[in-house]
């Protein structure tokens, strides 16, 4: 079932509600989630948006009035007021288009929001502003960002989602904190979240969505470090699509070789893009590192090598958590990222097949199946757990063949 995302709610009094509650209800009894009235709705609803195309406008009156989805138009002087005039204190993030913004929209500082503020003077700015509100209208998952509203004003375009307390992946794993925050089973619970809600865009959206631009700093992480994909900007409804018309779009390191070199783009690029967040998770490095002054190494050639060799793989784990694993899970976790980073489309797994593989390795209160004894919560108990010699194999044999067909 496929319910909008979570609108604001503006009280008599001023103040801001979100409806995250009532929607969950609503999603447990099978039915929508209810939406503002509006009057309730009508300080954030100006008549007509400064600057706003007659396309643009008729696509977004569209999105306004759907049943299925409900996105708030926001006036930009309640946006602007809630990021302190957009004050660089309040800056969370930036990104190639413009900067995203800590929001507070009462003044208890309770309703907070992350306000991505896009300066539109390029048709591709316009074209991502458009992909957001036409794809997160359309989607409401756990593991999947919510926008609640948005807002047009001159040549600026601003997007409103629920803050994400914990910043990105990329921000946890190659910042200040350098991963420390990250145990291994939340480490594994951030990738199954990932893997949810790649799983509900590839299987369970009609027509599939290919996100096109996962990575880790599209990963954000709530209080709680459940994660949710954010970015929707390049997006594409899957199908048969002309490569000489879907211009490649993605990140270095991140893109899948058949969608970079001949434009073949289908979910299983999703699926290596998805491997190489693996890869990051579990060996701490960024996807791309610079060798020497002139030269540079993605993370998947350089640990192909050395995973493809059991007595070197535990050495290779990122230290902050090397050695706090049982060596069959980790081995587990490590083919898993091996198939989806093959070379060949075809070889790699479903996400489906990803999520069967990853839920019995994570602990129940973090959304797996796995019961883990207390004796095992100690990392000296289990780390000297002994290899699974069938998932070594695996491991091991995925990798020649993409070292074999990387040589081809």
């Amino acid at each position: 079932m496929v319910v909008g995302p979570l609108p604001l709610l503006v009280l008599p009094q001023g103040g801001v509600v979100l409806l995250a509650d009532a929607a969950r209800v609503a999603l447990a009894e099978g039915s929508s989630p209810p939406a503002p009235s509006p009057a309730a709705n009508a300080p954030f609803l100006p008549d007509a948006p400064a600057g706003a195309t007659k396309g643009t406008q008729g696509k977004l009156n569209s999105l306004k009035t759907s049943k299925k989805e409900v996105i708030t138009m926001m006036d930009f002087s309640v946006l602007e007021s809630a990021t302190s005039k957009f004050n660089e204190k309040n800056i969370l993030g930036k990104g190639g288009f413009g900067c995203v913004y800590r929001a507070c929209l009462d003044k208890s500082g309770v309703a907070v929001a992350a306000v991505k503020k896009l300066n539109c003077c390029r048709e591709e700015v316009e074209k991502e502003f458009e992909n957001e509100l036409d794809f997160l209208g359309k989607i409401w998952h756990p593991n999947v960002i919510s926008v609640l509203g948005y807002c047009i004003h001159e040549d600026t375009r601003l997007l409103v989602y629920e803050l994400m307390q914990n910043g990105s992946l990329e921000t946890q794993l190659h910042g200040p904190s350098r991963g420390s925050a990250l145990s291994w089973h939340i480490r594994l619970k951030i990738a199954l979240d990932t893997a949810r809600g790649l799983e509900h865009l590839h299987e369970h959206c009609s027509p599939m969505i290919i996100h096109r631009d996962i990575k880790s700093s599209n990963i954000l992480l709530d209080s709680d470090f459940n994660a949710k994909i954010s970015d929707f900007g390049l997006a594409i409804n899957g199908g048969n699509h002309n490569k000489d018309v879907i211009k490649p779009s993605g990140t270095f390191g991140y893109v899948a070789p058949e969608y970079l070199l001949d434009g073949q783009l289908t979910e299983k690029s999703d699926v290596y893009a998805f491997g190489v967040v693996l890869f990051e998770l579990l060996l701490g490095r960024k996807p791309v590192e610079m060798i020497g002054e002139s030269h540079c190494q993605s993370i998947v050639s350089w640990a192909m090598p050395q995973i493809t060799d059991r007595t070197k793989l535990p050495n290779i784990i990122d230290p902050a958590i090397r050695n706090t694993m049982g060596l069959r899970h980790l081995y587990q976790v490590a083919a898993v990222a091996v198939l989806c980073v093959q070379p060949e489309p075809s070889y790699r797994p479903l996400m489906t097949d990803v999520l069967h593989t990853l839920v019995p390795l994570i602990p129940l209160e973090l959304g797996g199946t796995l019961r883990v004894l207390s004796a095992e919560l100690r990392p000296g108990a289990i780390a000297g757990s002994s290899g699974n010699s069938e998932l070594s194999t695996i491991v091991i044999e995925c990798g020649r063949r993409h070292s074999e067909q990387v040589a081809v």
